[in-house]
């Protein structure tokens, strides 16, 4: 068997109806490429590789889980990656898909990653711990939206599927779960530049509470601050509104 790694955030889905529902959630997009982040166990790779006519690879850091991954299931001999998924290039030169149940500790920068490839990333269904699945889904207006709601929804739509509580893994988390979908947006939002709209937004919501005047007052020249925009607070304006303050910038 394996051992479980507290240190790579592992907590082992083991409800087979949770695994079955994240494949049919996945198949509601067609895909040829599938990347699944972080196979663990096998909970989940075990129905993936039923898929037909897919791609299929699998994305793993821990040694002792490959091994175990390449005993169990054969037919992952030459489809696992044996490195961070964080430190991988793009896995296909076509445009794929990603899923897993991914290690709470790094599951933001997984989002992140995913955004540098947005060009060649199809869908991603995925099982974060809820509040930062409710953070990425968010919508401006809600206490929760923040820097990885409005980056992430710059480039993909985002939907909340599903909550799964902690007794479906092993060890159960201290927190519950849950499952989103991302799309690419069919339409870009118009922006100066992807640096700009970065610096705009964590500066923004470095100091949140103040109005956007106060908090970004360095990025405006002092006509441009005086737009009636300012007097909001960055959870108040969507991801639209960020976008066009990137053409005003200095």
């Amino acid at each position: 068997m394996y051992t479980l790694k507290k240190s790579l955030g592992q907590h082992f889905l083991k409800d087979e109806s949770v695994c079955q529902r994240i494949v049919a959630e996945l198949q509601k997009q067609p895909f040829q490429r599938l990347v699944e982040v972080g196979p663990g166990g096998g909970a989940l790779t075990k129905y993936l590789l039923e898929l037909k006519a897919v791609d299929f690879k699998a994305v793993e850091i821990d040694d002792e889980k490959v091994k175990y991954l390449s005993k169990t299931y054969p037919q992952l001999a030459d489809k696992i990656i044996h490195k961070s998924f964080l430190d991988i290039e793009p896995p296909f030169a076509e445009p794929f898909t990603v899923v897993g149940n991914f290690p709470y500790n790094i599951s933001t920068q997984i989002v992140f990653k995913i955004m540098e490839w947005k060009g060649a990333v199809e869908c991603m269904v995925g099982m974060f711990q809820k509040e930062v699945a409710e953070r990425i889904v968010a919508r401006h207006g809600s206490k929760v939206y923040g820097v990885t709601s409005v980056l992430t929804q710059a480039w993909f739509d985002t939907e909340y599927l599903f909550q799964v509580d902690e007794d479906a893994f092993n060890p159960p988390p201290k927190v519950k779960s849950a499952v989103i979908r991302l799309l690419p947006r069919k339409e870009p939002v118009p922006m100066h530049s992807e640096k700009r709209l970065f610096n705009l937004v964590k500066t923004a919501f470095q100091q949140r509470r103040k109005t956007l005047r106060n908090a970004c007052k360095g990025l405006f020249d002092a006509a441009t601050l005086q737009d009636e925009i300012f007097n909001k607070r960055p959870e108040q304006l969507n991801v639209a509104d960020f976008a066009a303050l990137t053409f005003r910038m200095q």
